[in-house]
């Protein structure tokens, strides 16, 4: 069996991805899974630069070990807000000057809206996915949705700004759906859906 081989350790992250490729025949294992503790800096000035990155690092160390059987795929995303003009953009995570601290980057981005009316806060969700596989072929998928940022957090499930980013169909952030919608709608799932197709024609 094949061997998907995420190029993250965020948690939330590998749970939404392995619960949407979970019908594919093809094992899907995080860097911890793999015993691999590399820190790919992310100091691309785009998604795909970021993520594109991430994915040769892994690959590289795990065609060092003499692996075969694998793909690396490793996702750069983040949330642009057009009054800001796409910020936090590729800077999301950090946003606040701490890598991964959902609370100070909420409170940011609250922060630098702070006033601004409802139809000035849209923004979208964006997914970059890279992957590479043993073979050294390169694939890339992008997918995103539109959204608006309310002026306080709701919700208690998703990560991130998932309780801040209302998506309007649903009239529900984020964080207030299941995992199931979210999958179907979100940024990632999209993307995901779309390199579930480049995955069937490799597996």
């Amino acid at each position: 069996m094949k061997r998907l081989v995420l190029a993250s350790n965020n948690k939330g992250k590998i749970v939404e991805i392995k619960r949407l490729l979970e019908k594919f025949p093809i094992e899907v294992l995080s860097l911890k899974d793999m015993g691999i503790d590399i820190d790919v800096e992310e100091d691309g000035l785009t998604f795909e630069e970021n993520a594109k990155k991430k994915s040769v690092e892994i690959y590289k160390e795990l065609i060092g070990r003499g692996e075969k059987d694998f793909i690396v795929m490793s996702d750069d995303s983040g949330l642009e807000v057009d009054y800001l003009n796409g910020e936090p953009g590729v800077f999301s995570a950090r946003y606040a000057g701490e890598h991964g601290n959902d609370k100070k980057n909420n409170e940011k981005l609250l922060n630098k809206l702070s006033g601004v009316k409802r139809e000035d806060r849209k923004a979208r969700f964006v997914c970059e996915l890279a992957l590479v596989t043993d073979k050294n072929e390169y694939f890339n998928v992008k997918g995103y949705v539109d959204g608006i940022i309310l002026e306080e957090e709701y919700g208690e499930g998703g990560f991130g700004y998932d309780p801040l980013f209302l998506y309007e169909p649903f009239n529900k952030t984020l964080a207030e759906i299941s995992m199931e919608e979210k999958n179907k709608i979100s940024h990632r799932g999209v993307a995901l859906q779309k390199a579930a197709k480049i995955l069937e024609g490799l597996i």
